[in-house]
């Protein structure tokens, strides 16, 4: 059960803020500037409750609630990702493409375009409904990462975009990539990364039953990865960790009275817009993501 309460998250961004000031980022204005929020924080009656449990649910349910406006605009961390990811697959050569946990079928239809004879898998329906929707079903099976439906050195590009971190481990899903890819084939790999101080706080999403529920993740360090490919074989080509746009939040963008605690768990994301100054100290140069560009040796 996951336990969210906005005070709690207001005060952990102080407290990032207030470290990074500590080793020598800003200054002693900056520092009382953060305990005078820190004192209003802890003033703050609405603030005193017993914030929310939400429980867990599957990444089928979780990517079926939020198939139909994960394209939306707004999500930083995709459009970032997918810069990276297009810039890199644009120069690979055309072949056979499969992209793992696709989602709405972004890259697939990006891949397509580019020349690949492509296949997708994914678990959701709800997501596969809509990429099916976009490049046409014959492209599209409903499959586990774990359980690639594939023959072995079938592929020559596999692309596997902010899925691993729902994944309990790294070492079954990179084993099926390598599997599936010809001796000099290529594997680009995204994944989210942390935060502040390094966590990144799991999606809230409504279930079917109409309660709030989260995705569980996992934070990883870059390393955890290299431990997973190279054993298998393969070598590294590119590695990115992306950062937020600065400011990550506009100082001059507040919430009105009425914004200030939605119904429901925190929506993290307006929280960030109480104490800008915290929330763009805590953020600063800190990686979103991870992609990774690896080719598996000959």
């Amino acid at each position: 059960m996951l336990y969210q309460r906005p005070l709690a998250y207001l005060l952990g961004l102080e407290g990032v803020a207030l470290l990074r000031a500590f080793v020598g980022e800003h200054d002693r204005d900056f520092v009382e500037a953060r305990l005078t929020e820190v004192r209003r924080l802890l003033d703050k009656a609405e603030l005193h409750d017993d914030g929310v449990e939400i429980p867990p649910l599957s990444t089928i349910e979780g990517y079926d609630a939020w198939a139909t406006t994960y394209d939306d605009p707004g999500n930083a961390l995709r459009d970032i990702e997918q810069a990276i990811v297009w810039k890199i697959v644009e120069n690979l050569p055309i072949g056979r493409a499969l992209d793992v946990a696709c989602g709405t079928g972004r890259h697939s239809v990006h891949l397509a375009e580019l020349g690949h004879n492509v296949v997708g898998i994914d678990t959701s329906p709800e997501m596969l409904a809509v990429a099916r929707g976009r490049l046409g079903a014959d492209h599209f099976v409903r499959a586990d990462l774990h359980h690639l439906p594939l023959h072995d050195e079938t592929i020559d590009l596999v692309v596997c975009a902010l899925a691993l971190t729902h994944s309990p481990s790294l070492h079954t899903p990179f084993a099926e990539m390598a599997r599936v890819l010809r001796p000099g084939g290529h594997l680009v790999l995204s994944d989210s990364a942390g935060l502040a101080a390094g966590l990144r706080p799991p999606i809230v999403v409504t279930g079917s039953d109409g309660r709030p529920r989260y995705l569980p993740h996992h934070n990883r360090r870059a390393s955890d990865y290299l431990a997973a490919a190279l054993p298998l074989g393969f070598q590294v080509r590119r590695c990115e960790e992306p950062r937020l746009p600065e400011p990550f939040v506009d100082p001059n963008d507040r919430p009105s009275a009425e914004e200030m605690l939605p119904p429901g768990p925190p929506d993290i994301w307006r929280l960030h817009h109480w104490f800008p100054s915290a929330t763009n100290a805590a953020f600063h140069d800190t990686p979103v993501g991870i992609v990774w560009h690896f080719q598996l040796s000959r």
